[in-house]
């Protein structure tokens, strides 16, 4: 029986598919087993990057561990012309596991779920939109819950 994985993505700049819509589109196909997808949002980047960011969430279901599956998304960046090394810079594509339906995964290449999801809007957003009652196994929280907790402290700053 497949497992359900909540994958994050993003793009900020042009790669061979297109502008980076067109590069987040061509990744849900290149991942497959889709099952449900959320909006594109643009979201505005963190760190030294100019170029805003085109975010949305997938939920897909696969028979891989959690492992291959990484392997297999880290190929998919490679493909798309993702250059590694460059924390916050501009990217063709960037794919990360956020959640697994068998709940939590730590060893010393993957962290799941994601260890800075909880904070981050341009991935909470996106995941209300596909899975708010998805329960975060280490708050015991659902995504909704997460969102609403953020937004929150976002206005009352």
């Amino acid at each position: 029986m497949p497992s359900s994985f909540v994958i994050a993505l993003g793009s900020n700049r042009r790669g061979r598919h297109g502008g980076p819509a067109d590069e987040v589109r061509a990744a849900l196909a290149a991942i497959g087993g889709v099952v449900a997808v959320s909006a594109m949002i643009g979201t505005a980047p963190l760190g030294p990057s100019l170029r805003r960011f085109v975010n949305a969430a997938a939920l897909i279901d696969s028979d891989e561990h959690p492992l291959a599956l990484l392997d297999r998304l880290q190929a998919i960046e490679a493909d798309f012309g993702r250059r590694r090394g460059r924390r916050w810079g501009d990217r063709v594509i960037d794919l990360d596991i956020i959640l697994w339906s068998e709940g939590v995964w730590n060893d010393d290449r993957l962290t799941i779920p994601h260890a800075a999801f909880r904070a981050r809007r341009f991935v909470l957003d996106p995941l209300v939109q596909i899975a708010p009652g998805w329960r975060d196994p280490l708050t015991g929280l659902i995504v909704r819950q997460i969102a609403a907790r953020l937004t929150r402290r976002a206005r009352l700053a």
